[in-house]
């Protein structure tokens, strides 16, 4: 059952999926930390694989960097594919400085200045906030890992070179932890299509400090909150079970 975008066959994708921004990284996650994976998609090179963890079925694929793009592969993968819990697995640039670098963020909500949200909600403001089962489930398996792990909100946003003035200094003031620039569409989308969503995203850089990490160790070295996604996804009922 292709998509305009995902050419694979019904049944192609497990209900619970990790989802990068890199399609890379999916690749080095199904490698990794997956048994029997298998790619399922590959169209634009946006790869997507599927196998098992622990004996659960995961599915894991790239979304593209932004909503726009992300949303596309949101909504084929909950509406045409039955995917029913999707777990965010990306990085993400620090704002509080009581997080550090390398250090993993459960993001409660997702604040944005992106008009696609408004779109779905009729012009108005909607919260775009994460499942609680998977939350919990989440900051249950960072625990028993001894990972340390921040809980708050995000801010997503549409331009990665912002042009907005006095930016750093309102999220700052308003508590935002870190900003990116997927989580609010994947929690807007999940709620629109009754799907489990949740955002665990990794500090690559930061925008206080100046620290910042490569693209391969982007790629290949944040498996701290892959690990606690896919813990989370064993722990987790699928919706309606």
């Amino acid at each position: 059952m292709a998509t305009p975008h995902i050419s694979a066959p019904e049944g192609a994708f497990a209900p619970s999926i990790l989802l990068p921004g890199d399609p890379l990284r999916a690749r080095y996650i199904a490698e990794t930390f997956l048994d029997n994976a298998v790619e399922v998609t590959s169209v634009r090179n946006m790869l997507g694989f599927t196998g098992s963890y622990r004996g659960t079925a995961v599915s894991t694929m790239g979304t593209g960097m932004g909503m726009p793009s992300a949303s596309i592969y949101l909504t084929e993968l909950t509406r045409f594919y039955g995917v029913k819990r999707l777990v965010r697995v990306g990085s993400c640039g620090g704002i509080s400085t009581d997080v550090k670098m390398r250090e993993v963020i459960l993001a409660i909500g997702a604040s944005t200045d992106s008009g696609t949200n408004r779109t779905r909600y009729n012009g108005w403001d909607y919260a775009a906030t994460a499942n609680f089962d998977l939350l919990r489930a989440a900051s249950d398996a960072a625990a028993a890992m001894g990972i340390r792990t921040h809980v708050g909100n995000l801010h997503s946003s549409d331009l990665f070179y912002n042009t907005y003035q006095n930016s750093l200094e309102v999220w700052k003031r308003m508590g935002i932890l870190a900003v990116e620039m997927e989580a609010a569409s994947l929690y807007a989308i999940a709620a629109e299509e009754r799907a489990q969503a949740l955002a665990i995203v990794t500090v690559s850089d930061h925008l206080v400090t100046g620290e910042e990490t490569s693209s391969a160790e982007r790629e290949r070295t944040f498996d701290g909150m892959v690990k606690i996604a896919l813990e989370a996804l064993r722990n987790t009922p699928e919706p309606g079970a």
